[in-house]
């Protein structure tokens, strides 16, 4: 079975940094676009940031451009998100997904890790 198990949250405060990580298992990583999105209490599942199938493109979210990047290790099968200059409005669950397609729409991403708890305190 396919797993995607993220780790790295937890309680940081305004301005602070973390890293996720994601560790993948199952299925062939380098063949897999890889992508994090979040769920904030009372909002719906948004797109974070995406990284294709060898770590040359990437996208983000508009407005977390400049204090997020996803990078990928292969050879480890783990892609991370480093968080920077957190914000309040940061705090969510972030979950980690897998798709053979490039794709910033949470829709198009078959595999879906449970997801870890960032918590940006003022």
């Amino acid at each position: 079975q396919v797993q995607l198990v993220e780790s790295g949250g937890g309680l940081v405060q305004a301005g602070g940094s973390l890293r996720l990580s994601c560790a993948a298992s199952g299925l062939t990583f380098a063949n897999y676009a890889m992508g994090w999105f979040r769920q904030a209490p009372g909002k719906d599942r948004e797109f974070v940031a995406s990284i294709n199938w060898s770590g040359r493109s990437t996208s983000y979210a508009d407005s977390l451009k400049g204090r997020f990047t996803i990078s990928r290790d292969n050879a480890k099968n783990t892609v991370y998100l480093q968080m920077n200059s957190l914000k309040p409005e940061d705090t969510a669950v972030y979950y980690c997904a897998a798709d053979r397609t490039y794709s910033s729409a949470a829709r198009t991403y078959y595999y879906w890790g449970q997801g870890t708890q960032v918590t940006v305190s003022s």
